[in-house]
């Protein structure tokens, strides 16, 4: 039996290595281990690859200087490090703001920080689309609130917070005093990032997700913050993240970040791409008329749709659509194997039933029309043989 032609479209989990970042990391993988605190001929050579990469990373975001670079593992360490960061910097104040729709990254740690004692966390809503409330936001933050962190594109339904309502929350943070960071782990190489000129304190940017190497992120720490170190060690990377750099991983995050600037800059790409987005959306409410797309209606980044399959069972979609050779996702990869309702989507007033039968398709600047038009054969042959196997039920 001859296995099906494999269609990746799980990009927002993470995506392939593009082959030039693998070529330029192979190097610092065999000839080039040293370590870049060294001060030896075996050291200099990694730092000076270090500062190379910090500077095409800084180019992505764009940030004023290399120096607002911090290297980590990724965005979950990241996004952590602005959080703790920021409250080690405005611990006094005991107000923390997020949205209901964060990925788990900003959420949990939220959340549980809330529930110390003297300590608040306001979760802000959206609406059915996805968007956020603008006016709960701006209320929320005053001389009390010690950070608000959101998540610019959402990785479960690509929902963007629009341009003016970034500016607008982040110039009433200004005025308050209070440290705002962006979750830009979805955004970047989709849409041009230019920290600098935003009313930002902190954004997180993660290598897998545009096509670098697992285990390698970035964040931007604006000039001027004194960020304490969230792993104590060394003096690596100016007293603010202790360890030995992960030469290999940060020379690919950089080769990564170069391109994906290109990427996001070139509007005939970005348009392509949103055209397979949309080819592949309206492709499956043709074929399976009652599928709904959650935040049709708002801003979204080129590559995402997440699509409910009334009557049917996410999960089971999601196996099947795997023996057919289509890799997609219930939800956020770092909650996949929960079976509980998207709290994204049901942030969104999704009943249990449609959050648990959505699935979402993400594509990345590899995919082809080809990757598309196999998805609209699969995806409707798929819910047609769940449904046929009990019609009517719910249960599938």
């Amino acid at each position: 039996m001859v296995s099906p032609r494999p269609v990746y479209l799980d990009n927002n989990a993470t995506t392939r290595l593009d082959d030039r970042v693998l070529e330029g990391m192979l190097p610092w993988l065999r000839e080039g281990y040293g370590n870049p605190s060294s001060a030896h001929f075996m050291g200099q050579p990694a730092a000076m690859a270090i500062a190379k990469a910090r500077g095409q990373v800084a180019r992505l975001v764009g940030a004023k200087s290399p120096r607002e670079i911090v290297f980590t593992s990724g965005g979950t360490e990241s996004i952590n490090a602005a959080i703790h960061g920021a409250l080690a910097l405005n611990g006094a104040r005991p107000r923390l703001v997020t949205s209901r729709v964060e990925h788990s990254a900003a959420f949990n740690p939220i959340v549980r920080l809330g529930q110390q004692p003297g300590r608040q966390s306001v979760l802000l809503d959206v609406d059915r689309e996805g968007r956020l409330d603008l006016d709960a936001a701006l209320a929320s933050i005053d001389e009390n609130t010690a950070l608000v962190t959101l998540i610019w594109g959402n990785n479960e339904t690509g929902v963007l917070i629009d341009p003016d309502s970034l500016v607008a929350i982040g110039e009433r943070c200004r005025q308050s005093g209070t440290f705002f960071h962006l979750d830009a782990v979805q955004v970047a190489g989709k849409v041009q990032i230019k920290a600098a000129e935003l009313p930002v304190d902190f954004l997180s940017v993660s290598a897998h997700k545009f096509h670098g190497p697992k285990g390698a992120g970035a964040l931007y720490v604006r000039s001027g913050l004194q960020l304490a170190p969230h792993v104590e060690g060394g003096t690596q990377e100016e007293g603010r993240r202790g360890g030995t750099l992960n030469t290999p991983g940060i020379v690919g995050l950089g080769l990564a970040a170069e391109l994906a600037g290109a990427h996001a800059a070139d509007a005939e790409a970005l348009a392509h791409l949103a055209a397979l987005r949309d080819r592949l959306e309206s492709g499956l409410v043709a074929a399976i008329p009652e599928a709904l797309v959650h935040g049709a209606g708002a801003m979204r980044v080129a590559n995402t749709t997440n699509i409910a399959f009334p009557g049917l069972r996410g999960e089971a979609l999601l196996m099947l659509l795997s023996e057919l050779g289509v890799c997609v996702s219930t939800g956020s990869a770092c909650s996949t194997l929960k079976r509980t309702p998207s709290r994204v989507l049901s942030s969104m007033g999704c009943c249990e039933e449609e959050a648990g039968a959505s699935l979402r398709f993400s594509l990345s600047r590899f995919s082809t029309q080809e990757d598309v038009e196999l998805a609209l054969e699969r995806v409707p042959d798929a819910v047609a043989q769940l449904r046929a196997l009990a019609p009517g039920s719910a249960a599938v």
